[in-house]
C-alpha cells in the first residue's frame, strides 16, 4: 500500500472512531484489498469443498468489526492487528464447527515458515494452533500477539513492532521464538 494510502487510511480510521459515517464508506475501498488477499490466504490452505468463501471471510470480519462499537484506532497498523483477531476467531469457529460435525477426524500438522505471511502449507488445522496460540498466550502474551499479527494479519515486522511499541528487533525475536515454541507444540509427540 502507498504510504499515501497509509497515512489516509489512519486519518479516515480517526474520522470513524470520531463518529463519521462517511468515513467508513470511503475506508473500505482501501483496506479490501489488503484483506482480500489475507483471506484468500486463508482459504486456500482450506480443503477442497470448504464451504467458507473468502468474501464470506471479509464480510463476516467486517460485521465483527462493525459491531464492536467504539474502538479508538490509533493507525492502520493497529486496524490490521485487529482484523487479524477478527479472522483467527471466525476460521477457528468455523473449524471447530466442523470438527464436531465430523466427530474424530484426524488433526493436521502446521508448518510456520519463515515468510511474512500465511504458511503456503496447504490446509493447516487453525484449531490446534488457536489452541497453541492460547497456551503460548499464558507463558507470553506479547509473543501470542505477534504471531498473531503477522500470521493472521499479515502485518509486517515493522508495523508489529508499531502496534506493540516495541522494536522490530524484539519482534523478529519474539517471531523467531514464538514460531520454535508453536512447531514443538504442535508436533506429535513432541511434549510426551
Amino acid at each position: 500500500m502507498p504510504r499515501s494510502s497509509q497515512h489516509d487510511v489512519t486519518e479516515l480510521l480517526r474520522a470513524w472512531t470520531e463518529g463519521d459515517a462517511a468515513a467508513l464508506e470511503k475506508l473500505t475501498p482501501l483496506v479490501y484489498e489488503h484483506l482480500h488477499r489475507l483471506a484468500h490466504s486463508y482459504m486456500t490452505q482450506e480443503a477442497p469443498g470448504h464451504t467458507l468463501q473468502t468474501t464470506a471471510l471479509i464480510n463476516e470480519a467486517y460485521l465483527r468489526l462493525i459491531d464492536a462499537g467504539r474502538v479508538s484506532w490509533q493507525n492502520r497498523a493497529h486496524f490490521f492487528a485487529m482484523c487479524a483477531k477478527v479472522m483467527r476467531q471466525i476460521l477457528t469457529d468455523f473449524a471447530r464447527s466442523r470438527l464436531s460435525v465430523r466427530r474424530g477426524a484426524e488433526a493436521q500438522h502446521l508448518s510456520l515458515d519463515e515468510s511474512l505471511t500465511v504458511s503456503r502449507q496447504p490446509r493447516t488445522d487453525l484449531v490446534a494452533l488457536d489452541e497453541a496460540l492460547d497456551r503460548l498466550a499464558g507463558v507470553d502474551p506479547r509473543k501470542s500477539q505477534v504471531v498473531e499479527m503477522r500470521f493472521f494479519g499479515g502485518l509486517s515486522v515493522e508495523e508489529t513492532a508499531e502496534v506493540l511499541k516495541v522494536s522490530p528487533e524484539t519482534v523478529k525475536r519474539d517471531w523467531r521464538l514464538a514460531r520454535s515454541w508453536l512447531v514443538r507444540e504442535l508436533t506429535p509427540g513432541a511434549n510426551e
